[in-house]
C-alpha cells in the first residue's frame, strides 16, 4: 500500500506537465499575425503610427523590426482587445528620409520566431542633393563644366542652373551637367532641384581665375663653403595655380654678370647651388612659375663664398725644453706664399692612439702643459683661415725614453740646430773639465812642495772640509710634513693614510681663485704610472697660520668619510714645500670637473658669449643629483650649512656632486647645531632659524637648496 501511494504522486506531476505541453502547442497552433501587408507614402516632417494584431497568444513580447534591426524607439504600445488577442503600435512623430523603409512585428513562442506581414513606409518630400557644385580655379575664357544631382521621393527632380542671380540654361532632369564656355572673372554658381513637393536649393560654389604667381618672400642663402651655397625661400601667392617651378638666377657681384640660371622643382623650396669660385662675392634673386607663367624676380640677395682652406704646410717643427711645459716651434708660411688670410696655427697632440687636446695659436710656437712625458707624444700642425685646416704637416714623434734624468732632451735627427747645439756644449763642458783639473794639479805641487817636510816628519796633514754647502739659486727648503705644520694629532692621524707626495703631481692652468686660495688642474701620477687629471685646492701663500691650515684640513679629512655618487670624494692632501721659516701650503687634491661650479655653468647658459638652451629634463635631473647627495650627507649626521650652486660641481657627464664642506657639521648626538661663536656665514640664503638662532639642522640644508635652486 505505501508503494501504490508513493508512486502516486509522480504520476500525477507527469500528468500535469503533458497538461502544459499540449496547451503550449494548441496555443501555438493557434497563435498568428492578422493583417495584410500595406505601403505607406507620407510627406515628410507627418506623424506617422504602424500597428499590428496578434491572436492566440496571452501576453506576448513583441519587438518592431526595421530592415531587420530591431527599432528602439520608446512609442511602442502595446493593448490587450482579449485575453489572447494584442494589438501593438509603433509611433514615429515626424518622419524624415531616414525611417523610409520595411517594418514589421516579431514574437517568439517555444524558441520559435513568429513575424507578421511587412509594412513598407515611403517618406516623400523636397529633393535631397547627392552631387552639389564645388570651387574650381580655371583659366581666363577656358571651357569648363559643373555637375549638379539631387534625388526624391518623388520623382523626377529637375535640376535648373544658376551663375550669380540669374538663371542659365533650361531645367535638366537630374543628374544635371552645366557647360560653361568661359569666364574672365570670379563667378559664383548653383543649381536648385524641384519636385512635385518643393526645391532645395545647393551650396554656392566659386570659380575662381587663375592667374601668373607673385615672387617669392624671404630669400635667404646660408650653408655657404668656398663653392656652395643653400638657398631657401617661401613661395608667394600661387595665383590659385600649383607651382611646378622656380627659377634662381646666380649672378657675380658688383658686375651683375650672370653665372648661371638654375631650375629648381617644387617643392622643396629650396637648392643648393654649386661649382662658385672661393672668395667671391654673389647675388641671387629667384621667381616661380606656374601653368599660367613665370613671377618677377625677387630683389637680389648678396654673399660671399668662403675662401680655400690653405694649402700651404708648416715645416722644420722641433721641440726645445723649457720648465714646467714644453716649448713646440716651427717655421711659418711666408704671407706671400698664402693667397689666403691666415687665421693661425692649429695644433694637435697625441697619445696612445687618442687625440689628447688642441690649440689654435697666432704665432709659431706652442706651451704644451697638459702631457704624459713617459708616453710618445705626437704632434701636427696645420695653417688655419675662415675655411679650415690646410694640409697638416709631417708627424712630429717625441719618444717616452728621449726623458733622462727628469730632463727632456731635444730631439736629434729632426734639426741641424739641435745637433749643432749639443755638440758644442759637449766641447764646451770638455775644455771647462780640462781646465778645472788643470788649476787643480797646479795647486797640488804648489802646496805640495810648501808642506812636503811636515808631511815627511808624520805631523798631522791640515784637512778643510766646507761645514755647509750653499745654493745660490734660492733658500734651502725643509721637507713638508703632517708634523711640521701646526695641526692637532687627531687631525694628524685621520689624514696619514690619504697624504700624496708632492712630488706625484704636476700642477697645471688656474681653474679659479677667491678670497682665500685657489684652484689649479694637476696631472697626478698612479701607482701603475699612468696619470689623472684632477683639481688641486691650495691655500693662498701669504694669508694663513696654523689655525688656518687646521680649518683647511678639516674640510678635507670631513671628506674622506664620504663615498657617493653626487658628493665630491676626496682623492688626497699634499703639502708644498716652502723655504725654511715658512709653513708649507696645505692642498686638497679632488677630483677634475670638467664643467665646474654649477652657477657658472647656469649662467653660461643664459648669458654667456655663446648661450644655449637647458631642457627641463636636465634642470630637473640636476636637482635629483643633489637631493640624493644631500639625503647621502643627512643620512652621515652631516650638516652642510652652505649648500650654494657656486658648490655643486659639475662633471663631463653632466652629473652634480655637492662640494665644499668647509662649513659642514657632524652631528654626534641629537639633530641639530648650535653655533657657539660669531664666523662668517653665508647668510644670503640662510633660514630664519639659523639667521634668529645659530640653529643648524639637516631641514634648513633643505630650505637652503629650495631658495637656491630657485634663484639660480
Amino acid at each position: 500500500m505505501e508503494m501504490k501511494g508513493s508512486m502516486a504522486i509522480p504520476r500525477l506531476l507527469w500528468l500535469g506537465l503533458w497538461a502544459a505541453v499540449l496547451r503550449d502547442v494548441a496555443a501555438a497552433a493557434g497563435m498568428k499575425f492578422t493583417g495584410s501587408p500595406i505601403k505607406l507614402k507620407v510627406s515628410q516632417g507627418q506623424p506617422v503610427k504602424l500597428n499590428c494584431s496578434l491572436e492566440g497568444m496571452e501576453d506576448p513580447e513583441m519587438l518592431w523590426i526595421k530592415d531587420g534591426a530591431v527599432v528602439q524607439s520608446v512609442d511602442q504600445v502595446y493593448i490587450p482587445v482579449d485575453e489572447e488577442h494584442w494589438i501593438g503600435f509603433l509611433s514615429l512623430k515626424s518622419v524624415e528620409r531616414t525611417d523610409s523603409g520595411k517594418y514589421w512585428c516579431q514574437v517568439e513562442n517555444g524558441g520559435k520566431k513568429e513575424e507578421s506581414q511587412q509594412v513598407w513606409l515611403i517618406v516623400e518630400g523636397v529633393p535631397y542633393f547627392t552631387v552639389e557644385p564645388e570651387d574650381v580655379s580655371v583659366s581666363p575664357n577656358a571651357p569648363f563644366h559643373m555637375a549638379c544631382a539631387a534625388v526624391g521621393p518623388p520623382e523626377p527632380v529637375t535640376i535648373v542652373w544658376w551663375m550669380g542671380d540669374s538663371r542659365v540654361g533650361l531645367p535638366d532632369i537630374s543628374p544635371s551637367i552645366l557647360n560653361v564656355s568661359g569666364i574672365n572673372q570670379s563667378t559664383v554658381f548653383s543649381c536648385e532641384a524641384h519636385n512635385v513637393k518643393g526645391l532645395s536649393s545647393s551650396r554656392t560654389a566659386t570659380v575662381q581665375i587663375k592667374a601668373m604667381p607673385l615672387p617669392p618672400l624671404n630669400v635667404t642663402v646660408s650653408q655657404v663653403t668656398s663653392s656652395n651655397a643653400s638657398v631657401v625661400w617661401v613661395p608667394g601667392f600661387d595665383g590659385r595655380s600649383p607651382l611646378h617651378s622656380c627659377t634662381l638666377q646666380v649672378a657675380e657681384s658688383p658686375e651683375g654678370r650672370e653665372v648661371s640660371m638654375e631650375v629648381a622643382p617644387v617643392p622643396p623650396f629650396a637648392y643648393d647651388v654649386q661649382d662658385l669660385k672661393h672668395s667671391t662675392n654673389y647675388s641671387v634673386r629667384v621667381r616661380c612659375s606656374n601653368e599660367m607663367g613665370s613671377s618677377p624676380f625677387t630683389d637680389r640677395v648678396y654673399f660671399q663664398t668662403l675662401e680655400l682652406a690653405p694649402s700651404s704646410t708648416p715645416q722644420n717643427i722641433h721641440i726645445i725644453q723649457k720648465e714646467p711645459g714644453l716649448i713646440l716651434e716651427w717655421e711659418g708660411v711666408a704671407p706671400d706664399v698664402l693667397k689666403e688670410s691666415v687665421l693661425g696655427y692649429r695644433l694637435e697632440w697625441i697619445q696612445d692612439n687618442v687625440t689628447q687636446g688642441e690649440m689654435i695659436v697666432q704665432e709659431t710656437k706652442a706651451n704644451l702643459t697638459m702631457w704624459n712625458p713617459l708616453k710618445d707624444l705626437i704632434i701636427r700642425v696645420c695653417v688655419l683661415n675662415s675655411a679650415g685646416c690646410g694640409p697638416w704637416s709631417e708627424l712630429f714623434l717625441l719618444e717616452a725614453q728621449e726623458v733622462v734624468g727628469g730632463q727632456r732632451q731635444p730631439p736629434y735627427g729632426t734639426s741641424w740646430v739641435p745637433v749643432a747645439l749639443g755638440i758644442l756644449t759637449a766641447l764646451v763642458t770638455a775644455v771647462a773639465l780640462a781646465l778645472i783639473l788643470l788649476r787643480k794639479r797646479r795647486k797640488e805641487t804648489r802646496f805640495g812642495h810648501a808642506f812636503g817636510s811636515v808631511v815627511g816628519r808624520g805631523d798631522p796633514a791640515v784637512h778643510f772640509r766646507a761645514a755647509r754647502s750653499f745654493n745660490r739659486e734660492g733658500p734651502e727648503l725643509i721637507e713638508a710634513t703632517l708634523e711640521s705644520v701646526g695641526i692637532s694629532d687627531e687631525l694628524k692621524t685621520k689624514l696619514k693614510d690619504v697624504l700624496i707626495q708632492e712630488q706625484q703631481f704636476t700642477l697645471g692652468r688656474m681653474l679659479g681663485k677667491g678670497e682665500f686660495g685657489s684652484v689649479r688642474e694637476a696631472l697626478l701620477k698612479l701607482d701603475d704610472g699612468s696619470f689623472q687629471k684632477v683639481a688641486v685646492k691650495m691655500l693662498k701663500a701669504d694669508i694663513f697660520t696654523s689655525t688656518d691650515i687646521e680649518e683647511f684640513l678639516r674640510e678635507a679629512a670631513c671628506m674622506k668619510e664620504f663615498d657617493h655618487p653626487h658628493v665630491t670624494k676626496l682623492i688626497g692632501v699634499s703639502l708644498r714645500s716652502r723655504p725654511k721659516g715658512r709653513l708649507p701650503i696645505p692642498m686638497v687634491i679632488l677630483p677634475f670637473m670638467k664643467h665646474g661650479d654649477l652657477h657658472a655653468f647656469l649662467l653660461m647658459s643664459r648669458i654667456g658669449e655663446n648661450p644655449f638652451n637647458l631642457p627641463v629634463q636636465t634642470l630637473l635631473k640636476f636637482m635629483i643629483d643633489i637631493a640624493s647627495g644631500m639625503e647621502y650627507l643627512s643620512s652621515k649626521n652631516f650638516i652642510h650649512r652652505d649648500l650654494a650652486a657656486r658648490n655643486c660641481m659639475l662633471d663631463e657627464n653632466m652629473n652634480v656632486s655637492v662640494a665644499d664642506f668647509g662649513l659642514s657639521k657632524k652631528i654626534y648626538s641629537g639633530d641639530y647645531y648650535r653655533q657657539g661663536c660669531a664666523s662668517k656665514l653665508p647668510v644670503k640664503w640662510l633660514a630664519l632659524e639659523s639667521l634668529a638662532d645659530n640653529l643648524y639642522t639637516t631641514q634648513s640644508d633643505v630650505l637652503r637648496s629650495h631658495v637656491q635652486m630657485l634663484a639660480s
